[in-house]
């Protein structure tokens, strides 16, 4: 079993590296690929900045490897994204590491797979956020931890605890609320309450607050120092106050500005397709541990282990609580619903009183999976143009996934079609649609337009124009913007809304087009988009020119 689960993660980790050289998305994985060159531009590493401007939203820790990355490979999609990948990777032995102090070796073994081929792992290694890396300093705080209250080695309880400072680094408190919720529900459960109080703690805390210490120190330098700053509209601003209550805890109390409406059950959704293929075990699973757990009283046994159910559980409920979400707020637990699910794989192929719900979910999967290659092969051959090889090479993985659902003998059968799928379907994402779906990014077609040719960007303006990042990052330049048509001398180059070049033939300017392409949000498709016979109705085209 393990050279073939070695095999499989050779395949799944060959369809993470195809994401490394395509183009970074717009908006958010953009931003963060800018501010990391503008880091590795002005060494300016305890102060954040953004297109040149005061930054206060993420903590520093993804701009700094980010911007260590770009200094070593230079200014491209590869040196941005590397980084997480690698913390990606390190996420996946973490959990194997933490599963194995309470589960047999095939189970860890299943957990890795199952978080390695879910949708949400293939994105979040590709679209690079701050979650890839806060997943992995989390999975490790709470293995070292584990492994500290098992062995009481006090080497775990410092590393748990270096881990939990360089998670609060990367995405804020929440590294610490997790390790929190999850180990204070397992010793609950438990029945372990010396553990809930132990003066170890204060040594832990004194080592976060030590490595908080230099992103603290520049948060104050940048804006508590500053009282008169003019920050996100307002004076007065603390960066201290910010980080280590209002990005967190101010969205759940209203006193954070971000409110977008998300209910308790936003996160649950948008886990219906980032949990992919695993959702309907992983429901199936859940019901089964809490079924479980009140036929218990919840009372388990001293070397049971509640830390996965208890943690994903408290943490969807306090980030369900929050009154702004996005879908990628949950993917930090994704680590305990992967074990959660591995351990109901398991007993539904060793186990014969699973064996209706067994055929059930295997007939259910077939037709979901059957509904994705269909999904595919429509957008390889009706919704962009796909060379003829990449459609045969996908015919080919749709036959061998009829091939294999036939051979239904096959030990953990569930686990091998699905990972099959999920592994087909992410490398023709990579292969033809990802990079379609790029030709219609403007910022960093624009931006490979001007570096191929050479063009200065010192005389360069983006005019009226509402392209993202990209063109930032890809040009190797803060390109500033402009509104108005004065002072666009001879030389003048622009970035602009084609509609809005009628202002210069309103004014006389005589200009010339040098590139233009239809520009799109591909972050935010639409069924009009993916149609190709109404996608010119919501592109917008843009053009580069030349002041004559």
């Amino acid at each position: 079993m393990q050279k073939n689960i070695i095999i499989i993660l050779v395949a799944l980790l060959l369809v993470y590296c195809l994401g490394l050289g395509i183009d970074i998305m717009d908006i958010d994985a953009s931003q963060y690929a800018e501010m990391s060159r503008e880091m590795s531009k002005t060494n300016s590493y305890l102060q954040v900045y953004e297109l040149g401007k005061d930054y206060l939203d993420k903590p520093p820790f993804l701009f700094w490897i980010s911007s260590l990355s770009i200094k070593i490979f230079g200014v491209n999609n590869f040196a941005y994204k590397l980084p997480s990948l690698l913390f990606a990777v390190a996420a996946l032995y973490f959990t194997f590491k933490f599963a194995l102090l309470y589960y047999k070796k095939e189970i860890a073994f299943i957990a890795v797979l199952v978080l390695a081929s879910c949708q949400a792992f293939f994105l979040i290694t590709n679209d690079v956020r701050t979650d890839t890396i806060l997943m992995s300093w989390v999975i490790l705080s709470i293995w070292q931890l584990a492994a500290w209250y098992n062995t009481d080695k006090f080497t775990h309880l410092v590393v748990g605890f270096v881990a939990v400072a360089f998670g609060m680094m990367t995405k804020g408190p929440i590294a610490f609320i997790i390790p929190v919720l999850s180990f204070s529900s397992h010793f609950l459960v438990v029945r372990n309450f010396k553990n809930i109080f132990r003066w170890e703690y204060i040594v832990g805390l004194i080592i976060v607050a030590i490595l908080l210490i230099p992103m603290s120190y520049g948060l104050y330098q940048q804006f508590d120092a500053q009282p008169t700053k003019i920050v996100n509209n307002g004076t007065g601003v603390s960066g201290l106050r910010f980080f280590y209550w209002t990005q967190s805890f101010g969205r759940i109390t209203g006193e954070s500005i971000w409110n977008n409406g998300a209910t308790i059950f936003f996160l649950f959704q948008n886990l219906l397709w980032a949990f992919l293929p695993w959702i309907v075990i992983f429901i199936f699973a859940l019901f089964d541990e809490i079924k479980f757990i009140i036929k218990q009283k919840f009372k388990l046994v001293s070397h049971a282990e509640f830390i996965c159910m208890g943690g994903f559980v408290l943490t969807y409920i306090a980030l369900g609580s929050s009154k702004y979400q996005l879908p990628h707020y949950i993917f930090v637990v994704l680590p305990y619903a992967s074990i959660i699910t591995a351990k109901y794989l398991h007993k539904l192929a060793t186990q014969k009183r699973y064996v209706a719900i067994k055929s059930i979910l295997e007939k259910s999967h077939f037709v979901i999976f059957l509904l994705l290659w269909i999904i595919l092969m429509v957008l390889l051959h009706y919704c962009f143009v796909t060379p003829l090889w990449i459609i045969l090479l996908a015919a080919l993985f749709l036959i061998g996934f009829l091939y294999f659902f036939l051979q239904k003998n096959v030990h953990f059968y569930i686990l091998k079609i699905s990972i099959y799928t999920m592994v087909g379907i992410n490398l023709f994402l990579s292969l033809s649609i990802y990079p379609s779906l790029l030709k219609y990014q403007a910022g960093s077609n624009i931006g490979h337009f001007i570096i191929k040719h050479n063009i200065p960007t010192n005389n360069m303006f983006l005019y009226k124009s509402g392209l993202g990042y990209s063109i930032h990052f890809t040009c190797n330049a803060i390109i500033p913007h402009k509104d108005d048509t004065e002072n666009l001398a001879k030389g003048t180059w622009l970035i602009t809304p084609k509609d809005k070049l009628i202002e210069f033939e309103e004014k006389k300017i005589s200009y010339k087009i040098i590139y233009s392409m239809n520009n799109f949000d591909v972050s935010r498709l639409s069924l009009k988009f993916i149609n190709l016979n109404t996608r010119g109705e919501v592109t917008v085209p843009y053009c580069l020119v030349k002041i004559n």
